[in-house]
């Protein structure tokens, strides 16, 4: 396994969040954490990202207990080892899309025009290398999210968090963004933690766990998510 978490708890003030959650992800897989909103779903991928740390229990990445690290540590590992995926992106307005996904390389030391080169491949895999000179501003919310694709897979992360990555996109432009991630995953046995409260969303992936008020329902054991449309 490559990320495993044991009893994680994280509570906000005497509200429990997240109450003793329990689970692997394997390397190059697509596991889909689903519920209702407000269940936890979202905390507890930031515990697993080292976004946050859980007040009890280990998330452990590679032999690394995450919930142990320093918040530099977590903040370096997501540079290099994660990447993370928001549902509204979270691009920066003053930047073009080529210098957002080029962000990451040039905080990890990458030259500046190595970063533009590997930003310029990732947005044409990511289907936007149009708008690559364009603010978000300038871009409609599916392109936004592509680019916000590109930045979290620019680094070649092991695991990609993507925290309802789709929800602020209609039908169409979240189909989009959500074939390409599978694809560019399953080329490159990258493990994706996907949260959603949707159906057809939590279908790319190859399984699902279910959380309801913080914890993991009896189908936590895992969802088996028939996958031969997604090329395993």
């Amino acid at each position: 396994m490559i990320l495993s978490a044991r009893g994680v708890v994280r509570s906000y003030g005497p509200t429990p969040a997240v109450r003793g959650v329990t689970l692997d992800v394997a390397e190059g897989e697509i596991l889909a954490v689903t519920g209702p909103s407000g269940c936890g779903k979202s905390t507890l991928l930031h515990c697993l990202a080292g976004i946050i740390r859980p007040d009890a229990g280990e998330v452990t990445y590679r032999d690394q207990r995450v919930d142990l690290m320093s918040e530099a540590a977590r903040s370096r590992l997501r540079r290099t080892e994660f990447g993370v995926l928001f549902q509204f992106g979270q691009l920066v307005a003053e930047l073009t899309a080529a210098e957002n996904v080029a962000l990451p390389l040039l905080l990890a030391g990458t030259g500046r025009r190595a970063a533009r080169t590997a930003a310029l491949a990732w947005l044409d895999r990511a289907g936007v290398a149009d708008v690559a000179d364009q603010r978000p501003g300038q871009m409609s919310g599916g392109q936004q999210q592509r680019v916000a694709m590109a930045r979290a897979l620019v680094t070649e992360p092991r695991i990609v968090f993507a925290d309802e990555p789709t929800g602020a996109l209609d039908t169409l432009a979240g189909e989009q963004v959500l074939g390409q991630l599978v694809r560019v995953a399953h080329e490159h046995r990258t493990a994706v933690v996907l949260v959603t409260h949707e159906a057809r969303v939590a279908g790319h992936a190859d399984r699902e766990l279910v959380l309801r008020d913080g914890a993991l329902d009896d189908s936590g054991l895992g969802i088996a998510v028939p996958t031969g449309r997604h090329g395993r």
